[in-house]
């Protein structure tokens, strides 16, 4: 089937790009027009935090979300100098006529004089909105930043705090990625023409793969970072697929072919192991589903969506463009690029012989290095960095830092605890909690017991002395709920939740800290299944997945070592350290797990060609090597470069992934495929290849093609195009 789609793109090439283009424009335009809204914040059905927001919403009717406008004195004073309350007082009255603004409370008012610090030089005024943080148009927040910059002056600080003002503009890291990639491929394939092939092709998938994450953002809950992670996916693997078709284009040019059966034998070898290592990849992420989060299921249907349409791209697209291209795929190349290779002699069969000379040594160094890598994976705590961890360019952080200076750390993420309310001897009850919690050694303050409007429900307000992401607050959430609320209400009526975003990050770690083994354990079942079709073996896919699992083990070793413990941070750029994102481990094994398996596939299934031809297991390691190392090397650079790129993120959450997706890819290209595969092969030998005889009945998965042999009946031509 490949075949014939490769020969169609081939004759129909005009049709195809023009198809292409189209798709390319409407999509682009649809999304633009029609897409939804992303999320700056979440939900989690069924938990605790979930129950309190539910109860806040009914009775207390608070629909939206709440900011803050936080001032600082400058100077002498205080926030009641009639000086500073002339200059402030029109901010609150502007922010007061923007739409979807409920209300603002000012600090001078009678139930705002506790939003005044002791010393009285910070101060802040609560701004409620009639719709969640993540509803908050992008227009009207850039709008209250700017009213809040003009605000500032000699004797004033003005700054806004809340997910909502969160600035969402962004470095072009994607440009930054695609241009070292652009680098890359000159250099490691000395073809202009070459280079700009993988380019193109990962550009269009890409583009249309992020318009449909807009539009899907109408139907599913797709978070704000989304378009930035799918585009990080898929220019990285775009690339790399496109890249190794046309290099085999390439190569069944200079072996004798005619451009339509370079493009055909391309698309059915290259493409059909581009096809299963995207599968592969599309698995993975599609394996996220388990985690039972609609956010995260959004991420992955953006992310396997992005990887579908530049695996599409790869093998139509690409296949037209080759068939305009013809032979001046190799015009203003380098010399280098048109020189004969020696497999033999090549560099990277000498390196796997001389590994192969000494197995055991390489194979337990390589095994060390993943392994210390990996050590501080086992103090993993994952949790949501707060507004603490923002660039300092950015209002959400310098307004987090003064309400820290001002009513200390907690009060950056207070808990809300609420409860319906069934009879007056819950008041009391409740009263009894709050006095209960003062005296905790992790509280800063409790609010007095506030009844709901409709008087059906009651809340407090509890301020840790820790900031949201510290260790002490995630066990004081815990703690009031499995010990103190229990104790306190016993004998009431109450059903007391603690809630708010604290408590909701509490919950998220929690419900994927779960979730995550079952995720890891399908993902691994399937990917050994997988391995075993294509290899008829069982040693080589068990030791692909644990190669491929110490990989992903030191990648998350390095990320809790620079972004948890701080070592290195100035590296990448993060103010101060932090817990791990919940769902950053999670995404990291889906993805990387899926690239190892291309590079796994595109090595393997070489070694596997070389050993069938003639079984001589070293020979096949050596030569297998040889002939994909430069690809692989080339490929995992370019990952390397996109997804190094988005260190480069003012989110950290981006610098986040970015960071540990770059290493993985890197940690996995050398040291498990350049180091521990050939020395594992040459330790284990012909054994690499044993499949029991009544495993043979299971279906076999060609990711190869038939090899084809070409004939060169005459020197080949460079003409100046060759095209229709």
């Amino acid at each position: 089937m490949l075949r014939r789609l490769a020969t169609f793109c081939y004759k129909r090439r005009r049709l195809v790009v023009a198809g292409w283009v189209a798709a390319l424009v409407i999509i682009s335009v649809l999304g633009q027009t029609a897409g939804g809204t992303l999320l700056k914040t979440f939900s989690l059905p069924g938990t605790e935090s979930q129950r309190a927001f539910d109860v806040l919403s009914h009775d207390f009717a608070r629909k939206g979300d709440t900011g803050y406008l936080v001032f600082k004195v400058r100077g002498s004073g205080d926030v009641h100098s009639p000086a500073v309350r002339r200059e402030i007082e029109p901010v609150f009255a502007k922010l007061r006529t923007l739409p979807h603004v409920v209300s603002v409370t000012s600090p001078y008012t009678p139930a705002g004089s506790r939003f005044i610090s002791r010393n009285g030089t910070i101060a802040y005024a609560e701004i409620l909105f009639d719709v969640q943080a993540n509803d908050v148009p992008i227009d009207l927040a850039k709008q209250m930043r700017t009213i809040a910059k003009d605000a500032n002056s000699p004797n004033l600080q003005v700054e806004l705090g809340g997910s909502m003002f969160t600035d969402q503009t962004q470095p072009a890291s994607e440009a930054i990625g695609i241009l070292a990639a652009v680098f890359i491929l000159v250099i490691a394939f000395g073809s202009l023409l070459a280079m700009g092939l993988p380019i193109m092709t990962a550009l269009f998938g890409i583009g249309i793969g992020l318009a449909i994450v807009n539009l899907l953002a109408r139907v599913l809950d797709i978070p704000s970072f989304a378009p930035q992670v799918t585009a990080m996916i898929g220019i990285g693997v775009g690339i790399d697929y496109a890249l190794f078709i046309s290099t085999r284009y390439r190569e069944a040019l200079h072996d004798g072919a005619d451009p339509e059966r370079a493009v055909v034998h391309a698309i059915d070898t290259s493409g059909r192991a581009v096809l299963f290592a995207g599968g592969t990849v599309v698995i993975s992420l599609l394996g996220l589903f388990l985690i039972g989060v609609s956010f995260i299921r959004g991420l992955a249907v953006g992310a396997s969506l992005a990887v579908l349409f530049v695996m599409a791209a790869a093998v139509t697209l690409l296949p037209a463009v080759l068939g305009f291209v013809g032979y001046t795929i190799d015009k203003f190349a380098l010399p280098s690029a048109r020189r004969k290779r020696d497999v033999e002699n090549s560099f990277w069969a000498r390196w796997s012989r001389t590994l192969q000379a000494r197995p055991w040594p390489a194979a337990i160094a390589g095994l060390l290095v993943l392994v210390i890598l990996a050590i501080p994976f086992f103090s993993l705590r994952l949790g949501v960095a707060d507004a603490g961890n923002d660039p300092a360019r950015f209002t959400t952080r310098r307004a987090y830092d003064l309400l820290t200076e001002g009513f200390g750390p907690g009060f950056n993420g207070p808990l809300i605890l609420a409860s319906e309310v069934h009879s007056p001897s819950d008041y009391g009850a409740m009263q009894r909690l709050a006095e209960a919690l003062a005296k905790d050694p992790d509280v800063a303050a409790v609010s007095p017991v506030i009844p709901s409007p409709n008087g059906k429900a009651v809340l407090l307000q509890v301020v840790p002395k820790g900031s949201p992401q510290d260790q002490s607050t995630t066990q004081l959430v815990h703690r009031l709920r499995d010990a103190e609320i229990p104790a306190a209400t016993r004998g009431s009526t109450l059903a007391v939740h603690v809630g708010g975003q604290t408590a909701l990050g509490v919950d998220l770690a929690d419900t994927l800290g779960r979730r995550l083994p079952y995720m890891f354990l399908a993902i691994l079942l399937l990917s050994f299944v997988l391995l075993m079709l294509v290899f008829r073996s069982l040693l080589v896919p068990l030791k692909a997945v644990i190669m491929n699992l110490l990989s992903i083990g030191a990648a998350y070793g390095v990320i809790v070592a620079i972004f948890q413990w701080g070592w290195l941070k100035g590296l990448v750029g993060i103010g101060k350290q932090g817990p791990i994102e919940a769902w950053v481990p999670m995404m990291l094994f889906a993805i990387v797990f899926g690239l190892s398996m291309d590079y796994e596939v595109f090595l393997l299934s070489r070694i596997k060609e070389e050993y069938d031809r003639d079984h001589d297991n070293a020979t096949a390691v050596a030569h297998g090597l040889a002939k994909t190392a430069r690809l692989i090397t080339a490929a995992a650079a370019i990952m390397i470069c996109v997804f190094g790129s988005f260190v480069l993120s003012d989110q950290r959450v981006l610098k986040l992934i970015g960071f540990g997706l770059a290493f993985a890819v890197f940690i996995d290209a050398t040291v498990v495929r350049l180091v521990l595969v050939p020395a594992t092969m040459e330790l284990l030998g012909d054994r690499n290849w044993w499949f029991p005889k009544w495993l043979e009945w299971l279906p076999r998965v060609n990711v190869e093609g038939e090899p084809e042999t070409f004939e060169l009946e005459e020197p080949v031509r460079e003409p100046a195009a060759v095209g229709d």
